[in-house]
């Protein structure tokens, strides 16, 4: 019998994402982990693009400034400079505001 292993930092990675899209409306989430497959790539991309452009039109009533993180964040997924950018945003919400993953108890390893 072998001891557990820690999960990698790609599988920890997965595991915060995941807890933040738990946190979503329910067609919201479903929308985001379809984006997020693997054979999703060409409409993540799509879709990462058109977020992170209305992210910068943020002055028109339709688009927000709220549009470029999570286009950057559908990107990362494919571009290995945006995952490094992700992993640090997610450490950094993990340490300021663990409630966003972990509910109002604390976290668990």
């Amino acid at each position: 019998m072998t001891a557990p292993t820690a999960p990698t930092t790609r599988e920890h990675r997965q595991i915060r994402m995941d807890r933040m899209i738990d946190r979503l409306p329910g067609h919201l989430a479903r929308a985001v982990r379809w984006l997020r497959r693997p054979q999703s790539r060409i409409p993540r991309l799509f879709a990462g693009a058109a977020f992170v452009i209305g992210g910068c039109l943020a002055i028109l009533p339709i688009f927000g400034l709220w549009m470029l993180p999570l286009g950057l964040i559908l990107l990362s997924q494919d571009i290995p400079f945006l995952e490094r950018w992700c992993e640090g945003i997610l450490d950094r919400i993990e340490l300021r505001h663990p409630h966003w993953l972990y509910g109002k108890g604390t976290p668990t390893t």
